[in-house]
This record gives C-alpha cells, structure tokens and sequence, in this order.
C-alpha cells in the first residue's frame, strides 16, 4: 500500500508567514468559518507541525522576522 502521506514544500518564509496566519485564525473560536470541525483540526495540527519547525516565533525579534518574510513572500513589493 502506498504511504498515506502528502509532503509540502515551503520556503522559510512561506512557513513564516502561514504560521503566522494560521496563529491569528487559529485565535477565532467561530466555527460557522468551517463546514465540519475536521478541518478546524487540520488547521490546528499544521500550526503545531510548523511551531515544531521553526525557532523564529520564540525569537525576540519575531515581528521583525514576520515582516521581512511577508516582504519577500508577497507579489507586490511596497
């Protein structure tokens, strides 16, 4: 049988930036944003399997981080 599991690949500052997103989503407890609670879940354990990879959110200069990686993630340059 094949292996049940998909791999993503994301540059540090992709997963710097979806942590960060998914740590405010995460915040919202209003369930009506979800059509079943499964995908809360999944939302919840791919912000732990991110915070088991990164350092940068225990940092002192995380919100300097955040912003260098949205900077680098995003189309339109300000």
């Amino acid at each position: 049988m094949a292996d049940d599991k998909v791999n993503i690949e994301l540059t540090k500052e992709e997963a710097i930036v979806l942590f960060e997103f998914l740590g405010r989503f995460n915040e919202n407890d209003d369930l009506s944003r979800f059509e079943d609670q499964s995908e809360q879940r999944v939302l919840w354990d791919v912000e732990c399997i991110l915070e088991k990879e990164l350092s940068e959110p225990f940092r002192a200069d995380y919100r300097e981080i955040v912003k260098k990686a949205r900077e680098t993630v995003r189309d339109e340059k300000e």
